[in-house]
């Protein structure tokens, strides 16, 4: 893959939910929520601060992180559906 977010921006991979609940029922795909955990794919450099240096982000390629129902956008790259967001929508970093 060839992008490259920029500024604060990150795409981000959702991770799969589970397709059945702890009782054994399956749930079908048209009921499934989608999930609100990805991996970061691509992260860009950081926010230019007012006095003009770059600050850095907080998250990493490779972090599993939680974010909002609604953030980021959908887009498609190489036919894979992925979500690119600023770093402001992620709620925290999940650890492993």
């Amino acid at each position: 893959m060839s992008f490259r977010p920029l500024h604060d921006r990150v795409l981000v991979r959702r991770v799969e939910g589970p397709e059945k609940t702890p009782g054994g029922i399956i749930i079908p795909d048209t009921a499934q929520e989608k999930p609100m955990e990805g991996d970061i794919v691509a992260a860009g450099p950081g926010a230019r601060g007012d006095d003009g240096k770059v600050q850095p982000l907080d998250v990493k390629v490779g972090d599993r992180v939680l974010f909002g129902k609604w953030s980021g956008n959908e887009i498609k790259i190489d036919g894979e559906e992925l979500i690119i967001m600023k770093e402001t929508d992620i709620m925290g970093i999940i650890a492993n």
